[in-house]
Parts: structure tokens; C-alpha cells; sequence
């Protein structure tokens, strides 16, 4: 309840952009071939076996989780971290598992103690959730990927995120850096949402943590990375992710989480320590998604679309010539009985895009592709 004539907190907030979608879903679950639902990125394929039988053995668990993580959690994170992304010396203390990605980006600028007066700089096109976090403190967003756009001041908090949610864009390691040092610089702390980095099919333009010593150098000071096991994984419905850069910042991060009760159960520990160890279902799952991008994208440059970026993710950020907003592009695809997510949920500079997920089952992706043909 609101009390003191203050406000209901959720009146602060962005609206749900979802919502707005209800009336062209409907359309679209009206097409005679049914649904094809390609506006969310949720997983479809099986939770894979290594993750089931982790959690099948971790069932019997009375006691409390820790908030800080298991010992072997902590050192399967920081093992794929060094193995996967090429980060050096990080340890322990440098790693902590949160629930899911999407809590700690939202709850960040609470946790860190950020406020009024306090500025936070997100992409020109962003996850909505990063705006999400800066309203529920009364923080100021701007969003930029100009370093010179955002003027004399200095922002407490600098969201980066490769490969892009929703375009795809994946930023390179001259880029990376220029914004590490002038984060540095400046005292300001950067954060890299790298969810998709294993989502990548550009083999010339392949993602690079911030992490990576080519970008931070020798030290991981001011700097932390989210990752997440949602997308790599199949595990959207465990809510897995990881934390990882600064001791200084992780370490007060922990000491936050742990009044607030925010731990991973501990099955979930012990099924994130599993897959994190194990590449197959991993490269398994790539596979899967590149057979359907492959097809995807042809159908719909072949109904005259033009997909821009994309080199990673599980997104085809796509428009179309002429001068249809991206409202326009949700009715065409509705009326073809396919829900795409329009640009304008991830900022003004998409107003002319839509985000098409892949992540639908191949049977469903194969009628998207017959009904794009059929256009």
C-alpha cells in the first residue's frame, strides 16, 4: 500500500511494454496454421540431461543455501569464465551467482545505493530492465552509445551490453577498451550484460568479454560482467546466472544480498556448477539455433527484409524499406499469424525495427519460413 501521499512504486516504472502487444497476438492466434511466437527469447528445447540429473541428485536439500555460493559453484564459474572467455586472474572472491540475470540488473543501482541526482548511461537501444533499475531509485537514464553524448558529467553506472539485446550488434575489442579507460578515468563503474556471448555466428566478429585482458588489461577494477545460463543452457526456468569482475563491488553486492535473503537454491548451485563444466549440450544447442537462423533470415530477406547486425544473440533485428514504423511491421507479421516484438520497446532509435526471436521449435520456425515464402 501507498502511504504518506506517496505513490505506488509500479506508477514509477516504465509500463509492461508486453502488454501492448495483447491485441496483435490475438490476430495473430487467429492464423489458420496457428501461432508462431517469435517476440519472446525463451527457450524451447529440453533442459539438457546433464542439468536433470544434477538437479535429480540435489533434490534432498533441507538446509539454507548460501548467498555467496558453493565453493565448487564459485570455481565452475570462475573455470568458464577462463575457459570460455579468456579472462585471467579472477578468483573466489570475484564470482557470485545470482537469480538470473534479470533481478540483479534490475536491482542494481538499490544495491549499489544509487539515487537522485545519481546519472546511469544505457545503449541507445536497450533490455528494458536496465531503465527499470534507475526509475525504482529515482536515478536519471540517458540512452547513448556516444561517450561524447553524454556531456561534462559523470555517470555513476555504465551499462554495456555484447552481444546486443535486441539488435545483435556485438561491439569490438577497440571499442571495448575506449570505454573501459574512460570509465576508469573517470571513476565511473561499468557493467557488461554479456548473456549472449555464446550466441554467436560470425566467426570474423566473434564477442569479447570486457574481462578479457585485451580489453581491462591486468586488473578487473571498476568493471563487472552478468552472465546468464538461460540462453547457453536451456535453463530460463532454473534462473541461473552469474556476476563476475571487481572483488570490491562483488564483495558489496554479497554483503547487500545476504540481508536481503537473495541466494540461488542450492539444487540450482550444484545443476549450474554441472553446466557450466560440460561444452556438449552447449555446442549441441548452437547448432540448433544456426539451423534456424540459417532459415529464418533467408525467408525474410527473401520477402524483401533487410536484416541489420545480428552477428549474435537469437535475434534478426529487421526492417524494411520505406517509411512503416515498427507497429506497422507487427501488423504484417500478425496478419501472417507470427508475433514479432517492435523496435520502440528498446528505445526510439528502433521505431523503424522489429526483434525476431529464434527460439521457437523447428516445426514452428518451418511454418514461419512457408508463410514468409507465401507473402
Amino acid at each position: 500500500m501507498a502511504h504518506h501521499g506517496r505513490g505506488a512504486v509500479s506508477a514509477s516504472l516504465p509500463d509492461f511494454p508486453w502488454d501492448k502487444l495483447t491485441e496483435h497476438a490475438a490476430r495473430a492466434r487467429g492464423h489458420e496454421g496457428g501461432l508462431v511466437d517469435l517476440s519472446v527469447g525463451t527457450p524451447v528445447d529440453p533442459t539438457p540431461e546433464v542439468a536433470q540429473q544434477a538437479l535429480r541428485d540435489a533434490a534432498d536439500s533441507p538446509g539454507y543455501p548460501v548467498t555467496i555460493g558453493r565453493v565448487e559453484t564459485r570455481q565452475a564459474i570462475v573455470d568458464w569464465l577462463t575457459r570460455t572467455c579468456g579472462v585471467q586472474g579472477i578468483g573466489l572472491d570475484g564470482v557470485l551467482p545470482v537469480i538470473g540475470s534479470k533481478e540483479l540488473i534490475g536491482a542494481l543501482p538499490l544495491h549499489l545505493g544509487l539515487g537522485p541526482g545519481d546519472l546511469i548511461v544505457q545503449p541507445a537501444l536497450a533490455y528494458p530492465t536496465y531503465e527499470v533499475g534507475a526509475a525504482l531509485v529515482g536515478a536519471e537514464i540517458i540512452a547513448t552509445d556516444s561517450l561524447t553524448a553524454i556531456g561534462p558529467r559523470t555517470p555513476a553506472l555504465l551499462w554495456l551490453n555484447s552481444p546486443s539485446n535486441p539488435t545483435g550488434r556485438v561491439l569490438g575489442v577497440p571499442h571495448l577498451k575506449k570505454v573501459v579507460e574512460w570509465c576508469r578515468e573517470r571513476g565511473v563503474l561499468l557493467v557488461s550484460d554479456e548473456c549472449y556471448l555464446e550466441c554467436a555466428w560470425d566467426e570474423d566478429n566473434l564477442p569479447v568479454s570486457v574481462l578479457h585482458p585485451d580489453v581491462c588489461g591486468d586488473s578487473h577494477e571498476g568493471i563487472l560482467t552478468v552472465h546468464s545460463l538461460s540462453k547457453r543452457s536451456n535453463l530460463a526456468g532454473y534462473r541461473c546466472a552469474f556476476v563476475a569482475g571487481d572483488p570490491k563491488v562483488v564483495g558489496e553486492l554479497l554483503a547487500v544480498r545476504k540481508n536481503l535473503g537473495l541466494q540461488m537454491p542450492d539444487p540450482q548451485q550444484k545443476v549450474m556448477a554441472a553446466v557450466l563444466a560440460d561444452d556438449a549440450h552447449v555446442v549441441e544447442q548452437h547448432a540448433r539455433y544456426a539451423a534456424r537462423r540459417r532459415d529464418l533470415k533467408a525467408a525474410l530477406e527473401g520477402a524483401g527484409f533487410t536484416v541489420e547486425h545480428s552477428e549474435a544473440s537469437l535475434y534478426l533485428w529487421t526492417t524494411r524499406e520505406g517509411d512503416e514504423t515498427c507497429w506497422d511491421l507487427v501488423e504484417w507479421f500478425s496478419e501472417r499469424g507470427i508475433l514479432v516484438a517492435p523496435g520502440d520497446f528498446y528505445g526510439a532509435a528502433g521505431r523503424r525495427h522489429v526483434r525476431i526471436a529464434f527460439t521457437a521449435t523447428d516445426e514452428r520456425v518451418a511454418a514461419a519460413v512457408e508463410r514468409l515464402r507465401a507473402s
